[in-house]
């Protein structure tokens, strides 16, 4: 019986070239992004009070003209709501440059029908999100605002009054656009798991009514406590589901009349000439 021959790293080396090779494109990769994210930030850090004071304007209007007011309490908090303001509009700016650095990455380990089929998918996701951003911004807001201040007034003799905190607000303001915005990418997300062959346009339709109770929910959950921002949230994603629906029917008739073609396409080959 032969010894067995001790296990040596040199056996592994050609497998773990490729390997090394990805590691480091995949560093590469990841340091253009984040250097694209810390130049954005400190393009935005310069323009903060200026797209602070577009965060506001929502607020602005729904107080009556001249009394709103934004107060800090907190000597810092002014300061760190700035930076707040400067990454999380340096994220919006610096994305299209992420993606790229994403897809470069993975491209190049896909086929040519797995491109096609995705990159639709990459474009759609920045169009939805912000589709979602603008009507948190642009609707769901500016009303929101003014329900939450309509409670504003007298009550006991004592006066009742809004004083929003720049901090709270920032986090509202965010929470609203980011919640609206990943909301939206719900057709992304189906048609993503429909293309990979885990659901079915069938299981969903059977499965509508759970999941427009499951919708509901996640606008309750990821939208502030009041049931104007809730339904402006789950109509929007009930009609995106639906018009998903019609779009899976008509990637599943296209793909039928594909296989179709390729099955008589096999047939005619096969079949003897004459």
């Amino acid at each position: 019986m032969k010894p067995l021959k001790p296990f040596s790293l040199a056996d592994i080396d050609d497998t773990q070239a490729p390997l090394l090779d990805h590691l480091i494109e995949l560093r590469s990769r990841l340091l253009r992004a984040i250097m694209a994210l810390a130049v954005s930030f400190a393009v935005c850090m310069y323009f903060a009070e200026d797209i602070f004071a577009l965060l506001v304007r929502p607020l602005a209007y729904a107080f009556p003209d001249g009394e709103g007011r934004l107060v800090y309490t907190k000597l810092y908090e002014a300061f760190f709501v700035e930076i707040k303001v400067g990454l999380f509009a340096a994220f919006f700016v610096s994305f299209p440059i992420i993606a790229n650095q994403l897809w470069a990455f993975i491209a190049p380990g896909l086929y040519a029908k797995e491109k096609k089929a995705f990159l639709p998918f990459l474009i759609a996701t920045p169009v939805l999100f912000a589709m979602g951003a603008s009507l948190a911004y642009f609707v769901v807001m500016p009303t929101a605002f003014r329900w939450f201040l309509g409670f504003q007034g007298v009550t006991s003799g004592l006066q009742q009054e809004a004083l929003p905190a720049m901090g709270d607000y920032l986090d509202l303001v965010m929470r609203f656009i980011l919640a609206f915005g990943i909301s939206f990418l719900l057709p992304v997300l189906l048609m993503l798991l429909n293309r990979a062959g885990l659901v079915t346009r069938s299981q969903l339709v059977t499965s509508r009514r759970y999941i427009i109770v499951g919708i509901t929910i996640v606008a309750a959950v990821i939208t502030p406590p009041d049931v104007v921002s809730q339904l402006m949230l789950a109509i929007p994603l009930w009609i995106l589901f639906e018009a998903t629906m019609v779009l899976m029917k008509i990637y599943e008739k296209r793909d039928a009349a594909e296989r179709a073609a390729r099955e008589a396409e096999a047939v005619l080959d096969e079949a003897p000439a004459e």
